[in-house]
């Protein structure tokens, strides 16, 4: 099981990785890269989605239904606050961008 992976299921209930993938048509390796930029762009100023869009390259629409799948904002706000208790959203996406 990945780090978001443990991340996602204390954030929003039967969310996973695969699953996620599966459902909305995407590779793991790009579900783990939208699911990471939408929890560090969820505190940020302006829109969750435009903003994550902009740092992955995927579709809007994607990343919206996303979100949907983790159970809506609530669960992303979850999300992005666990990602800020394990150090801050620019530790997991380094490692998942390779920065």
């Amino acid at each position: 099981m990945s780090m978001l992976d443990q991340l996602l299921g204390q954030a929003a209930s039967n969310a996973d990785i695969q699953g996620l993938a599966a459902k909305v048509g995407l590779s793991p390796d790009q579900v783990e890269q939208a699911v990471a930029a939408l929890g560090a762009a969820h505190p940020a100023p302006g829109d969750t989605v435009t903003t994550a869009a902009a740092q992955t390259g995927l579709p809007a629409g994607t990343l919206q239904e996303i979100v949907q799948h983790l159970g809506g904002e609530g669960a992303l706000g979850r999300f992005a606050a666990i990602l800020g208790e394990q150090g801050g959203a620019g530790g997991i996406l380094g490692k998942i961008f390779g920065n």
